[in-house]
């Protein structure tokens, strides 16, 4: 036992006295960095690395490491790390993956859409923020009476999962050609309690239901990106996003050119087609859903950039 001036239990001497043990443990967490300098450690040898938003995906990978949420990281950030054993070599392994250029989605296995987790990871298109306009249109759109509403290429399943668990009423398809992807929208809608309602196909654009079942909401977040712009994208989305789902061909708009000509062969046109549209392509889309069928409205949702990157079309009879 040593002997201590200040802090501890009296012994014999009338001294404090705190025993070693308890000693070691403070020193040690005294000496464990805190968790505002874990994050701006972080966010600079991502800076470093090339990183376009460092402090978001350091931030990101800190709350994914301690599992808190970002209320606890503000209110704590002069606090030394509670970490395990293990943490700070975990730290330096996932800031080491997204340094290395994967995306930081992929790193922590998760994406919020629309207020939900969702499961995420390579062989499946990271959630953008702008798709999120394309769930709130079909959603207004599509109102509260019984829908069979058909998700086309799903990916990870943000629409068919969001729309499916915002409208109890709505039966909801989703496909799409990757298996993976089929596998990982399964897990979601699961994972939110929507996969009673959510039947899953796999196969290419409108080709599994050009027999039924009769859909009234046709939704697609398809490729859009022209090929040869493909190698010119950010090292984060050309080297690990699936290249199947970003690949519209040479113009970009091959998925729309099919699913346009597939339309007259569904049972039934459905009341509502609600497409994403990569930069300048909404225009040339309108026009093929024009030429494919009558619509009474054929109109755009434009995203936070001002770009016009939802084409709506719809019949009201």
């Amino acid at each position: 036992m040593r002997i201590w001036a200040k802090s501890g239990i009296k012994g014999s001497t009338g001294l404090e006295v705190k025993r070693m043990g308890d000693t070691e443990q403070e020193h040690d967490r005294l000496r464990l960095p805190t968790l505002g300098q874990m994050w701006r450690q972080g966010a600079a040898k991502l800076r470093e690395a090339g990183a376009e938003e460092a402090d978001a995906d350091a931030e990101l990978l800190l709350l994914h490491l301690l599992g808190i949420g970002k209320t606890e990281l503000l209110r704590d950030l002069r606090e030394p790390a509670a970490l395990a054993a293990d943490g700070l070599d975990r730290w330096e392994r996932l800031l080491a993956r997204r340094a290395a250029g994967e995306p930081v989605q992929y790193v922590t296995g998760e994406q919020f859409f629309y207020g939900r987790r969702f499961e995420v990871g390579p062989g499946v298109l990271i959630p953008r923020p702008e798709t999120e306009l394309l769930a709130e249109a079909v959603l207004e759109a599509g109102g509260r009476s019984s829908l069979t509403v058909l998700d086309v290429g799903t990916g990870s399943g943000i629409l068919a999962v969001t729309l499916a668990a915002e409208r109890p009423e709505w039966r909801v398809l989703a496909s799409d050609l990757s298996e993976d992807a089929l596998s990982r929208a399964s897990s979601n809608a699961e994972t939110h309690g929507v996969s009673a309602r959510v039947a899953f196909y796999q196969g290419d654009l409108l080709e599994p239901f050009m027999s039924g079942p009769v859909v009234d909401v046709l939704v697609s977040n398809p490729p859009y990106i022209p090929s040869g712009d493909v190698p010119g994208l950010q090292r984060e989305v050309k080297d690990h996003e699936p290249r199947l789902a970003l690949d519209g061909g040479e113009d970009g708009l091959n998925p729309y050119r099919a699913m346009s000509s597939q339309l007259g062969r569904l049972p039934r046109l459905p009341r509502l087609v609600a497409w994403e549209v990569g930069a300048g392509q909404a225009d040339d889309v309108a026009e093929l859903l024009r030429a494919a069928a009558e619509w009474d409205s054929v109109r755009f949702v434009v995203d936070y950039a001002g770009i016009k990157r939802h084409v709506i079309a719809e019949r009201y009879g």
